[in-house]
């Protein structure tokens, strides 16, 4: 089994900061890929950022110079260092883990999703 845990959400200000965590855990041989999405009221969810394992990382155009992901591998961690939030930056954020488990195939596994307001 793959858990995928996600913190870090709440209400923050237009032009504030937010900093959410996602630690991946259980019987995982190898993590090809670590990313966040996020999902708005009536929209589809979309990619934020994505650090692929041993390459690069991806933003969506809406948050490059303001969002920043990084990983730990040693703790099977992806953080996303959210900065100047924007009221379109409002949604659930879900983490994604591309993982390799033990006696499994290549699978992608969610988070149950942490929500971020952006508001005055």
């Amino acid at each position: 089994q793959v858990q995928v845990v996600e913190s870090g959400g709440g209400l923050v200000q237009p032009g504030g900061s937010l900093r959410l965590s996602c630690a991946a855990s259980g019987s995982i041989f190898t993590i090809k890929a670590m990313g966040w999405y996020r999902q708005a009221p009536g929209k589809q969810r979309e990619l934020v950022a994505v650090a692929i394992t041993g390459s690069s990382t991806n933003y969506a155009d809406s948050v490059k110079g303001r969002f920043t992901i990084s990983r730990d591998d040693a703790k099977n961690t992806v953080y996303l260092q959210m900065n100047s939030l924007k009221p379109e930056d409002t949604a659930v954020y879900y983490c994604n883990a591309r993982i390799k488990a033990w006696y499994r195939e290549e699978d992608d596994y969610w988070g149950q999703g942490t929500q971020v307001t952006v508001s005055s």
